[in-house]
């Protein structure tokens, strides 16, 4: 089955779009990777997302607004990888959405808001959607996040000691696969959120993230900063948890500075960068992660991944690339086979990873321009990835 995912995560930049062949042979999940694209939002579209992100208040006609915007940039972003991608033959596509809100309440996760009206994608390509893939999991009691950790789990199964996956979107989250114990899968914390949000606010607008990690490099870490992001309860929390912007945008940056105030932007990116660096690092020391598989938009920041590495001596740190995902499409890769075990009737989650009380089948699914019809449902899940050579 030809599969076209798309995400677009906390960061907002852009739609990835992924494409690959899927199929199931026994317990091992084949998938030959055909590409990916990132196309841009439209500017009128993000500045609306990002004046509609918590803590902004909005209205019903904004919410309205952003899902069909959104809905038809992720249709215009599915029918370019249709034709580019797939050369016209796709059969499904995935769609992620844009997460709006993650309704936390004491730990447990109350509902999740993804918005991006699939029939625009639908209608746009023809093809069957699935989509609202974390709503299910939040109803079966789970976060509903980090949805990445089956194809996390199925990556990382065949590898020796105790490999974990890190991804460094605008929330980091890890999956930690360790021998002879049920896959873990949580956010760990910020890793672009802050950062992000800090280099909007002292650019008034003008860059919106650190490039190449260039102000962080420039800046001295503030120790009385960093000990106080540290004393965030959430980074005591045990796991399974979830986290986003909801928690860490830019006023929660913001009365950081007021409490110890840091009037070097550099400095603050530094602050920052370490932060992300420290939280991953103890998350990984907490379960004695031997390897680390990083993928995301964080990886490209050499002064970030330096830190993680200084946090980290003696683990072996290795881009998703290394395993035939690249970092940059691994995300909607990972929802096109969420998709992919929707349609054949699979559970796309791990209890022990969302805390669910079950592994549940997820999302909806939208028909295509003709009658649709679903495949017979697989015997049994898989248990490994293989990963073929791409198109």
């Amino acid at each position: 089955m030809r599969v076209i995912g798309l995400m677009s995560g906390t960061s907002y930049d852009a739609i990835e779009a992924a494409a690959a062949d899927l199929a199931l042979d026994g317990d091992t999940l084949v998938m030959r990777p055909l590409g990916h694209l990132s196309v841009p939002y439209p500017d009128d579209l993000r500045a609306l997302i990002g004046a509609t992100l918590p803590p902004s208040a909005t209205s019903a006609h904004d919410v309205c607004a952003l899902d069909t915007g959104i809905g038809q940039a992720f249709a215009d972003a599915a029918g370019r990888a249709q034709r580019e991608l797939c050369a016209g033959a796709a059969d499904l596509v995935v769609s992620h959405g844009q997460t709006m809100y993650h309704w936390v309440e004491d730990g447990a996760v109350r509902g999740t808001l993804q918005l991006g009206e699939p029939a625009w994608i639908a209608e746009a390509t023809g093809l069957p959607v699935v989509s609202d893939l974390r709503s299910r999991d939040v109803a079966a009691g789970g976060q509903g996040a980090p949805l990445v950790g089956m194809t996390d789990t199925l990556l990382l199964a065949a590898l020796p000691g105790t490999p974990a996956a890190l991804n460094l979107g605008g929330i980091a989250n890890v999956t930690v696969v360790a021998p002879g114990a049920d896959p873990l899968a949580f956010d760990t914390g910020p890793a672009n959120a802050l950062l992000d949000a800090a280099v909007r606010h002292f650019t008034d607008g003008a860059a919106e993230y650190d490039a190449q990690g260039r102000g962080a490099a420039a800046g001295q870490v503030s120790t009385e900063l960093l000990e106080l992001l540290l004393d965030d309860p959430y980074y005591r929390r045990p796991a399974p948890k979830s986290t986003g912007k909801e928690h860490f945008h830019l006023p929660y940056l913001l009365r950081a500075l007021t409490a110890v105030p840091t009037p070097r932007p550099d400095d603050v990116l530094a602050t920052l960068a370490r932060l992300t660096a420290v939280t991953v690092a103890d998350a990984c020391r907490a379960h004695r992660v031997t390897q680390l598989v990083v993928s995301g938009g964080g990886a490209h920041n050499p002064v970030l991944m330096r830190m993680i590495a200084e946090e980290l001596p003696g683990v072996a740190i290795r881009p998703s690339g290394d395993l035939g995902l690249p970092s940059d499409a691994k995300e909607a890769l990972a929802f096109a086979v969420l998709g992919f075990l929707t349609v054949h009737g699979l559970p796309g989650t791990l209890p022990s990873g969302t805390g669910a009380r079950r592994a549940t089948v997820l999302g909806s699914i939208t028909p295509g321009r003709h009658p649709l019809r679903l495949p017979e449902p697989a015997a049994r899940p898989p248990r490994l990835m293989r990963i073929t050579g791409s198109g």
